[in-house]
């Protein structure tokens, strides 16, 4: 038979974290490769989901999301952040922001033209390029007295006529990385000078550590008119399952996702929209609670990985740690994490899959830290084996 796939997504198999956790299973071995945390919300919040199914919310929901939970985000955005959205025009329900962001550069770009992105990068950001008929752009981040970050020059030359977006993630999923107001304004600058839209995957906004701030590029000067900011309560509240995510922006730049999106999925579960509504607006102290123990957990994690003999990256906000293998004598991180199973009992995720230039991150694993500490604890105890050998 020939090949029914599309040219443009044959590149896009199994993903990795598939391939990771189904070796995990195979092998026994403890995952700490897909992001995803072993304990569940706040207890009102998944009660208010029980109660919307059993109470006959399970028919389709408006296109847009639920009312309840567009002025529940809408409020969140302006107590936060300071930031006015309209729940009837500017903030658009998504199932996830893996949607959210596949819409949106569906809809906001032509074929040809060109979305920067920041390397490493969540492998769902290439696909949604692919499936644009567009081209993702990569600049590197790399490690700079202890954290990654990017180069402005590189930045300003990865900019072509045909560039239209820029599409930034941070909290930055793999590295870590929480961009500074000064890393955010030479982005802003960028956007402005070159008439780019931003497009702002901001799912980590809450989980930040050593009191690190979370600043939105929306709150920059003259970028809120030109940023589509995503977020959605998977993260936030540990309900990755619930996929409910939510687009903030300008009426027209919501109008062109919402176009995309209903042919999409057309809408999002009514139970969790409901669910999630109450947690915005009455769940802020638990989500408090789950950062200050996803800090002690990093920490955690990071001891028993330097013990372990890995270098070690300190992230400050998102669920992961990066590593730098080559301490341990190792240079390929794909092939170190296909051995990790037989080494250390461990699955982890070789950063390079998120590369465009895979040479550059081959030598970093990125291991999650969002499990129990019962689970991190045998992770290290099981991952000492590679310095005892």
């Amino acid at each position: 038979m020939t090949e029914p796939l599309v040219s443009r997504m044959r590149s896009f198999g199994t993903t990795i974290f598939a391939e990771m956790s189904a070796l995990a299973a195979r092998t026994g071995s403890i995952n700490l490769g897909q992001g995803f945390p072993d304990t569940d919300g706040p207890a009102a919040m998944l009660d208010r989901a029980v109660r919307a199914v059993l109470s006959g919310a399970n028919q389709y929901p408006p296109g847009p999301g639920l009312l309840e939970l567009r002025q529940a985000v809408s409020e969140h955005r302006r107590e936060h952040y300071g930031l006015g959205y309209d729940p009837a025009g500017e903030v658009l329900v998504t199932v996830g922001a893996t949607e959210a962001i596949a819409a949106a550069v569906l809809a906001l770009c032509e074929p040809g033209d060109e979305v920067i992105a920041f390397e490493p990068y969540y492998d769902s950001y290439a696909a949604s390029v692919a499936l644009a008929q567009a081209r993702l752009v990569g600049v590197t981040l790399r490690p700079q007295d202890g954290r990654f970050t990017f180069d402005p020059d590189e930045l300003r030359a990865a900019v072509t006529p045909r560039t239209r977006a820029i599409l930034v993630n941070s909290p930055h999923n793999p590295t870590g990385t929480v961009l500074t107001r000064d890393e955010l304004a030479v982005i802003a600058g960028l956007c402005q000078e070159r008439d780019l839209v931003a497009i702002t995957d901001e799912v980590y906004e809450h989980l930040t550590f050593d009191g690190v701030e979370h600043v939105p590029l929306a709150t920059l000067p003259g970028m809120r008119e030109r940023t589509v900011m995503i977020s959605s309560a998977g993260k936030t509240f540990s309900v990755t399952g619930w996929k409910t995510g939510w687009v903030c922006a300008p009426a027209p730049y919501v109008t062109a996702v919402q176009t995309v999106k209903q042919f999409l999925t057309f809408t999002a579960g009514a139970p969790w929209q409901l669910a999630v509504a109450y947690g915005l607006r009455n769940e802020a102290g638990w989500v408090s609670a789950l950062r200050a123990g996803l800090q002690d957990k990093r920490d955690r994690l990071m001891a028993g990985l330097s013990a372990a003999g890995f270098e070690v990256f300190s992230p400050s906000g998102t669920y992961f740690v990066q590593t730098d293998i080559r301490p341990l004598g190792f240079t390929d991180g794909l092939e170190l994490c296909r051995r990790l199973p037989e080494l250390a009992g461990v699955v982890a995720i070789p950063t390079q899959v998120f590369y465009d230039h895979p040479e550059r991150g081959s030598h970093f694993v990125r291991f999650a830290f969002c499990k129990k500490d019962e689970v991190i604890d045998e992770a290290v105890t099981r991952l000492k084996r590679l310095s005892t050998g």
